[in-house]
């Protein structure tokens, strides 16, 4: 099993070296590093080129166009060979056992096809970025992602994932939608693809928080302009995929199939694959038997008393609602009558 790492870097000269040592320190020697410049305008290319090409486990990838983080992705994958490949930024670290827990976890669990941890924030903050409490199989999620754009991931210096998967969709074409915020790509197009993912429940990443962390520039103000543009190049992202996968526009049809795939689902899980059922098309009698597959699974790994506060919760909204509609129906009548 060969261990390809692929770091992106744009204008972090200070970083950039201490984020390639922290790879070379691993306990488990990594096969091969790919650093990829995407032309930057410090002197990061001149610090790659004095440290570390002469090193045989380090490819330098020196771009001599500056087109974004998606185009950085592309270019590593291209230049890897690897069976895992994993992913850091340039001004993030591997702590030392990463590569040694990673490549245990994939032995242990065949079926894993897409890793993710969790994450200890350093610099301007300190705390510990869990996406979930235990370690988890995440199942699949192709049609949660599709429907309900479900993001089944983390940061993109915690994300690993087997070759195979990656070939399906890597090299993406959207290069300028995703000049920043390219780590969206891996975990949407792994999900897309058909990769099972799980999530192991260790910090095993250190992310540096500070005031230049969005990749290429300073962090975008969530405008409304921006946030519809990041809609669009997601909308774009995930039509390109599954016309690409030949997926049928039917695909909800299988969604309670897909949930069964999480052995012990939560909550947001359960409401993202009932809200997908009830929201299709199916005739009557096939929403209620894909509502009974779902049930019982939930019910069965433990969800019993999520399932009963779910339906506490919507049984007050629609209790809420109505009452609204009874205290807004006398004043229609009065405005009428007047």
């Amino acid at each position: 099993m060969k261990i390809s790492v692929l770091i992106n870097n744009y204008n972090y000269q200070h970083y950039v070296s201490d984020a390639i040592d922290s790879v070379l320190q691993q306990s488990f020697p990594v096969d091969e590093i790919i650093v990829v410049d995407d032309k930057s305008t410090d002197k990061s290319a001149q610090i790659l080129d004095k440290n570390f090409a002469a090193n045989e486990k380090i490819k330098l990838v020196l771009k001599d166009k500056n087109e974004g983080q998606l185009s950085s992705f592309n270019a590593g994958f291209i230049a890897s060979c690897g069976d895992i490949i994993c992913f850091l930024d340039a001004d993030d670290l591997y702590k030392e056992n990463y590569i040694a827990e990673v490549v245990k976890f994939y032995q242990e669990h065949p079926e894993c096809d897409f890793l993710f941890c969790s994450a200890e924030v350093f610099g301007n903050e300190e705390r510990i970025a869990n996406c979930y409490n235990n370690t988890r199989d995440l199942g699949y999620s192709r049609i949660a992602t599709l429907y309900k754009k479900a993001w089944v991931g983390h940061r993109t210096s915690t994300v690993s994932m087997r070759r195979h998967v990656l070939e399906k969709f890597l090299p993406l074409p959207q290069q300028e939608d995703w000049r920043i915020r390219a780590d969206d790509c891996l975990v949407f197009g792994a999900s897309i693809v058909g990769a099972r993912k799980f999530y192991l429940a260790k910090p095993l990443v250190r992310y540096r928080a500070h005031g230049n962390n969005n990749h290429y520039g300073q962090k975008q103000k969530r405008t409304p302009e921006y946030l519809e543009k990041y809609k669009q190049a997601v909308d774009h992202l995930l039509g390109f995929l599954a016309e690409k996968m030949s997926y049928p526009s039917n695909l909800y049809e299988q969604a309670h199939i897909e949930f069964r795939t999480i052995p012990k689902p939560n909550e947001q899980e359960f409401n993202i694959y009932e809200s997908i059922i009830h929201k299709s098309d199916l005739l009557v009698l096939n929403k209620l038997s894909r509502f009974l597959s779902i049930y019982i699974h939930f019910i069965s790994r433990g969800g019993f008393l999520s399932l009963v506060r779910i339906k506490l919760l919507w049984l007050r909204n629609k209790i809420q609602r109505f009452a609204l509609r009874l205290y807004r129906l006398p004043q229609s009548k009065t405005n009428i009558t007047a």
